[in-house]
Formats: C-alpha cells, structure tokens, sequence
C-alpha cells in the first residue's frame, strides 16, 4: 500500500464501515496490475477519459470507484478473468457503500470520516492516551463534558451529536466482530477532571467495568513511575484483518490528522507501544488504581 500519510488531510467522501479500507484495498490492486503490465498513470488516466492525479487518486483510495472506470482499467490491464474481474468489482461495489456515520456529516469533519471507516475496519486497536479518557471508554456523561469544554460556543444540540456519535463507534467494541482493544492511559487522563464529581465516578466506574470485557484490555501509566516511553503524546495504532494492509498510526491535531504506514515510522511506534504496557502496571493492577482513584474523587 502507498503510504497513508502521503494522502494529507483525506476525506471519506462517505463511505461504509471498512470501505475505506475496502478502497485502498481496490486502489493497491489497481496500482499491481498497472505496474506489472509497464503501464503509467497517464496512459491509465487516457483510456478511462480522466488525469494521471484521478489515477493516483484512485490507487491511493482517495476517491470513490465508478464501476466503468474499473472494468476499463481492468481490460487495459490485462484482467480477462471472470472471477477476478467479479471480485474486484464487487470490491468497488462495496467500497462506495454510505457508511453509519453519514448522518453525522453536519458535526464530523472530513479528515475524521476516513479515520471512524479505519477504527471500525480495524481487528486491534491500540492506543496511549494522556489528556482524557479514550473516547471509546467514555461514558455519555464524560463525553459531553469533554465536547462542551473542548466547544464552548455550540449550540447544545450539536453538542449533543457529537456525543451521540462518538456512543455509537463504542458499540463495534460489543458487536459481534469486536476488535481487541488494548489501551494504556496516562494517569493524567484520570486525575483531570471534566464535568462534576459525579460524572467522574461514573467514568472511574465505567473503566473498572469495561476492563473486565475479554477484547478490552487496559492499563494505567501511574505518575509514580516517572518518566516513560509516551513522551511524544497520544497515538492510536490500528491493525487490519486483511494482510495486504499495513498498520496505520493515526495522530489526531486540532483541525486535522496524519496517518501513517511507512515501515520504519510504524515500527518506531510498536517500541513505544510495547514499552508502554512493559513498563505499566497490569490489568488486575490498574484496576486496583483505578478503584484508588475512585476513592480519592
């Protein structure tokens, strides 16, 4: 796969849960058969009626698939089978699929779509956290007293979409095809608080309850251990089912995000990662320090 941070900011142009891996699924295939057959992106462009950026584009998964554009890519490459036509069809089919959070378009930024289309493609989920509570851990109490202090100014219905959004992405964690979630949170996370005492308990609570699930898997950096590997700030790393992928680290800024998959950077953050829950207590440890927690707010 063409490196993921190579897109800039992308957008989902709304597609489905795991079309967008679906996308840069059909797009790396596309780009294989093209270059075994010595073919460039110009001439690739030509014979579908479009540019040599639409073919890059389209490899790197940027945009949606129309059905004639790839069974015309297909026949210049060289692809006469049926059942291999068929299935790269059916990929692009399924890459244009509206996803769930379509309706939510009017509170969710384009570069955010691409990275909820990775999260619920995703078969493991890891992620380090220092500034709150992941918002996949999240109670709805906590999550409204994070958007509302994050969004001081908007109107109480869209604060209200924005937390109902971020409940629904909790629920691939109980679907049937849930992901192993393994998170590591800064003990700064939990000692800072958002919302009243009440609504920090909850979270406390929350925690202690949705460690015990048998895909969740959390752990608690405590202060007392000092200085660690997470110096560099929270990180998510998503890891996919399909072997044609690679992992995607995805670092979130205030109007935008990175993803990347080149080799080396992802494998600088699989040390970090694995000193983390190295050098963190356990499970059955950061729970007892979370029960602390709970007793000190």
């Amino acid at each position: 796969m063409t490196a993921v941070e190579s897109w800039g900011y992308p957008r989902a142009d709304g597609p489905g849960g795991g079309s967008v891996v679906r996308r840069i699924l059909l797009g790396s295939q596309l780009r294989r058969l093209r270059e075994s057959r010595g073919i460039t992106r110009e001439a690739a462009g030509y014979s579908i009626r479009a540019s040599e950026s639409k073919i890059s584009r389209m490899e790197l998964g940027r945009v949606s698939f129309k059905a004639r554009d790839v069974e015309d890519l297909l026949t210049l490459y060289g692809v006469t089978d049926e059942a291999e036509r068929g299935s790269l069809l059916g990929l692009a089919k399924e890459a244009n699929v509206a996803g769930w959070w379509h309706s939510f378009g009017d509170v969710l930024p384009g570069w955010f779509q691409t990275y909820i289309g990775l999260e619920g493609a995703a078969s493991l989920i890891r992620i380090y956290e220092v500034q709150f509570v992941h918002g996949l851990l999240q109670t709805e109490a906590y999550a409204h007293a994070v958007v509302e202090r994050g969004m001081p100014d908007a109107p109480a219905a869209e604060i209200d979409r924005r937390v109902a959004l971020r409940l629904e992405r909790q629920k691939a964690l109980v679907s049937e095809r849930a992901p192993r979630f393994h998170a590591v949170l800064d003990e700064a996370a939990l000692r800072r608080p958002y919302g009243d005492r009440s609504v920090m308990q909850g979270q406390l609570r929350h925690l202690i309850e949705v460690s015990e699930q048998p895909n969740i898997t959390l752990q608690i950096m405590p202060f007392s251990f000092g200085g660690h590997a997470g110096e560099s700030g929270s990180f998510t790393m998503l890891r996919f089912p399909e072997s044609d992928l690679s992992d995607i680290v995805y670092l979130e800024q205030l109007t935008s995000a990175l993803y990347l998959d080149k080799r080396e950077e992802v494998a600088q953050y699989e040390r970090v990662m694995k000193r983390l829950q190295e050098d963190s207590p356990g499970p059955d440890e950061s729970r007892d320090l979370l029960r602390g927690l709970l007793q000190l707010t």
